[in-house]
């Protein structure tokens, strides 16, 4: 086992310096394929984010982002584009590794970073308010688009480079300074791309970060320094967060969990949608937000449909994250391999049939990670909690509907409302679906499958707030409206007491 002293250190990043934690001890972090030590991640808390904030404050009150022009901002963050671009590579492996997904989906992630930066610089350019004129002849209204000031970005395990790229450079692109929290199992990116934004240039303070667990990120949630929180996480910590943001009523944008439904109908293309359905459960290994563990299918086509679903899950190819023949990787740690192997073993007792998968894997190099094989079950009830919870691993459910409405009423059946996936040759058929189904997104004929000019976000449980999209970047400004009267006659503002 590789010890302690031989992993990399994962720093804080305060006032544009890296630095170990004053008081606590630091958190090793294991590699979820083989159990080894890779990463030491300091433990921050209250103390080290007290300092980032006052640093990140001071950039915004004093400093010079905020003032810079559009150009000025835009140039910085199609830099940093530039640079991740260039340190794929290395970017990739580290998240492969501390996440345990396969290396070709972490390559991908690291693409898609990339594009959220370039898009957010052309952003930069673009942002701007309006003008009234049609008030009368001596008024003008002006609405002013403001950066919302400093904002506190908390970033979950599984996307640890593409989530921190859907906040961070939005936010900088408004003319926001930034605190970033990533998780503690997954930080090394993170603290890659910090380099990145210091050789890009940024002005010291504008962008920090403080590692640790969850008691930097209750004290990020906390900071009356902070004037917005964007959390990704689930929706129990998401609970927590809008409690402890309560003192100084920042404002929040909350990405939290999902529980989405691949909606087959029987006109679909059927080899499309069972390749969109095996891609849509087992993406990142399952653990992923917009992950699509229902599957409802259409009874007329259930019985073979579900075969062949079976059967392209029996040729996906779980093994090392590095492997580039991988297709499922390792869970992220121990606790929730177990909690992910519940849920089947519920199903099971709930009547419902594995037909494929459905246990540990242990054999050969697998042994020592945690590894769960891709796993199909059918005829699970929509009351049981394989439907209804976020399983987040590589879990297919599948329940059957006989028309439309009751395949709507299955999808909206559940508290989350993230993403779903329609899929039908109608054009009728899929606008009206997706217009019924209670979600942030809807994919139609594809899965988890959008560009960065998309909005995202969700609905109920879901979140709050959007990201990516101008929606996303309006989430970290304020609107300043200016009232302006000219010409005005000589006691317009005259008092006269009434009889």
């Amino acid at each position: 086992m590789t010890t302690a002293m031989s992993a990399r250190s994962v720093q804080h990043f305060i006032a544009g310096a890296f630095e170990d934690s004053a008081e606590s001890a630091p958190i090793d972090r294991s590699a979820p394929a083989t159990d080894e030590v890779v990463s030491v991640v300091q433990a921050g808390g209250p103390v080290e984010v007290s300092r980032a904030v006052a640093a990140a404050r001071a950039a915004f009150d004093d400093g010079p982002w905020p003032r810079m022009t559009g150009m000025e901002r835009s140039v910085l963050i199609g830099r940093v584009a530039d640079l991740i671009e260039r340190d794929a590579a290395t970017l990739a492996a580290l998240d492969a590794e501390e996440v345990g997904k396969p290396i070709r989906l972490a390559e991908g992630d690291i693409a898609g970073a990339v594009g959220l930066w370039r898009y957010a610089a052309s952003l930069a350019l673009t942002m701007s308010g309006s003008t009234y004129t049609n008030n009368g002849p001596d008024f003008t209204g002006l609405v002013l688009r403001e950066p919302i000031g400093v904002v506190g970005l908390i970033v979950p395990w599984n996307f640890p480079a593409l989530i921190l790229s859907q906040k961070l450079p939005f936010a900088l692109a408004a003319g926001c300074t930034a605190i970033v929290k990533p998780s503690e199992l997954t930080s090394s990116s993170a603290q890659h791309i910090m380099r990145l934004t210091e050789e890009a240039g940024f002005p010291r303070g504008v962008i920090g970060m403080v590692v640790g667990d969850g008691r930097a990120g209750q004290a990020i949630a906390e900071a009356d320094g902070i004037d917005l929180v964007s959390f990704t996480g689930s929706t129990a910590t998401g609970r927590r967060v809008l409690a402890a943001s309560a003192g100084n009523l920042k404002k929040l944008s909350l990405e939290l969990g999902g529980n989405a439904a691949n909606v087959v109908f029987a006109d679909a293309d059927l080899e499309d949608a069972a390749a969109g359905v095996v891609f849509g459960v087992n993406f990142n290994n399952g653990e992923c937000c917009v992950s699509q563990p229902r599957l409802l299918v259409e009874d007329a086509v259930a019985d073979d449909f579900v075969a062949e679903v079976a059967r392209q899950t029996a040729l996906l190819r779980v093994g090392q994250p590095m492997d580039p023949r991988t297709d499922v990787g390792a869970l992220i740690h121990a606790g929730h391999r177990e909690k992910v192997t519940s849920y089947i073993d519920g199903a099971s007792g709930d009547g419902a049939a594995v037909i494929f998968g459905g246990t540990r894997l242990t054999e050969g190099e697998l042994g020592r990670g945690q590894f769960v094989a891709p796993t199909v079950i059918d005829r699970v009830a929509a009351g049981s909690a394989a439907f209804q919870d976020e399983i987040f691993g590589p879990v297919l459910t599948v329940t059957r509907f006989h028309d439309q409405d009751e395949a709507v009423r299955l999808a909206n059946g559940v508290q989350y409302g993230l993403a779903n996936s329609v899929w039908s040759k109608s054009v009728d058929t899929v606008l009206q679906v997706a217009k019924r189904l209670q979600s942030g997104t809807v994919y139609a004929n594809t899965t988890i499958d959008a560009p960065p000019q998309m909005p995202f976000g969700g609905y109920k449980a879901s979140g709050v707030g959007r990201e990516m999209g101008q929606a996303g970047f309006e989430e970290f400004t304020e609107l300043k409206s200016v009232n302006i009267r000219t010409g005005k006659r000589a006691g317009t503002f005259a008092i006269r007491a009434g009889a």
